[in-house]
Order: C-alpha cells, then structure tokens, then sequence
C-alpha cells in the first residue's frame, strides 16, 4: 500500500494527460475535441501507445482532422494509412469505423463535439450520445476520451477504467474521485498516473512468472 507521498511522485512522473503529450490543447474547442477523440479511439484498443500515437499522428498528417473528411475518405487509403502508422493489427476493421463513426458525427452534429455535448442533458446521456456514434465506441473508448475533456467539459464524468480501479486497489486508494478531492489533486493527472502505471504493475508481474 502506497502514502500520499508515493502517490504525488507517481502522479508528477506519470500524470501529464495524453492529449497533452500530443499537442493537443483542448482549450481551443473544436476542432482539438475531434482529434482527441480520434487518438482516444486509437489508444482504446488493446494495443501499444506508441503505435497508437504514431498512427494519430499520421492520420492527422494526412489531413484526417475534420469529421467531413475521415467520412469522405477512401476506405483502402485509410486502410494503408493506418497501417504506416503501425496500426495493422485492427487496420481494416478500424478504418470501417472510423469512417461510420465520423459520418454520423457530420450527419447529427454538423461534425462538432461541442454540439454533441451542448445536446447532453447530463453525464449519463453525453456518454450515450458519444457511445450512439458508432460500432466500437466502448466503455474504455468513452473513459479514455472523457478522462481528459474533464478539464473543460463539467459535465464529463467517466467511470474509471477497470484497469485505474485496479491499479488504485493496488495502492491503496479506495474511491478514486474521493481521494483527488480529499487531496486536491488534480483528477484527470491522477487517473493518467493510474493508467500508466498499471502497465508498470502488469510489466512487473509478468516478468516474476517468467523467472518461476
């Protein structure tokens, strides 16, 4: 079980929230909302960040920053695409829903995530709107994305992901939004720590089977 002290070092190593690390800065709205999305439907697949992001950032490369434009897309230049960027494993069936998900983005809400989340009335329901988007939209696509738009959407308030619980159980840590209150800490950096660190835990734990 880990102190506060131990957790504070753990969110300062781990903590800076994906968006931020790919440049994108939700602050400025749309269409920033839109790409992180893109990237957090990327690294919800059960796949190597890195991969994810070298894949973001070849899409975004190419021009795929815009609802309309993923849409429009050629299936097979998506497909090549997302390959480059090392995605090969999910390449075709992610590039047909990439394609259904932004179509219905452009179709419903003028491809706007701000006009999606005007339209939730609450938490619940912007998570089922994100969800109604398309095949493949999950829980941990939905928490992924929503762990970072906390930080300019109130009503954004996604359940952690059961890899968070987990690793929270792990150090101690009860109800996580309880304790990033208690001890002002900043929710999204913690549930960031979290993620990544489960991955260190997974890491080590693999590593003591194989010496047995």
């Amino acid at each position: 079980m880990a102190g506060a002290v131990e957790v504070e070092k753990i969110i300062q190593e781990m903590g800076e929230p994906y968006s931020s690390i790919l440049g994108i800065d939700l602050k400025r709205g749309d269409p920033e909302w839109l790409k992180w999305f893109l990237a957090a439907f990327l690294y919800a697949k059960p796949i190597q960040e890195d991969s994810a992001a070298e894949t973001y950032r070849t899409l975004v490369a190419s021009g795929l920053t815009s609802a309309a434009a993923i849409a429009s897309i050629d299936r097979d230049l998506l497909v090549r695409l997302l390959d480059e960027g090392g995605y090969v494993r999910y390449d075709e069936s992610t590039a047909d829903r990439l394609i259904a998900i932004f179509s219905t983005l452009q179709q419903q809400y003028d491809g706007k995530f701000s006009r999606l989340y005007a339209a939730a009335t609450d938490s619940r329901d912007l998570e089922e709107r994100i969800k109604a988007l398309g095949k493949g939209i999950g829980p941990v696509t939905v928490s992924v994305f929503l762990r970072d738009m906390q930080a300019v959407w109130p009503r954004a308030d996604p359940e952690p992901t059961p890899r968070e619980k987990e690793t929270a159980k792990a150090l101690g840590i009860g109800d996580i939004r309880q304790y990033a209150r208690d001890h002002r800490i900043d929710r999204v950096r913690l549930e960031t720590a979290l993620h990544r660190y489960s991955r260190k835990l997974r890491r080590g734990r693999c590593i003591s089977k194989k010496k047995k």
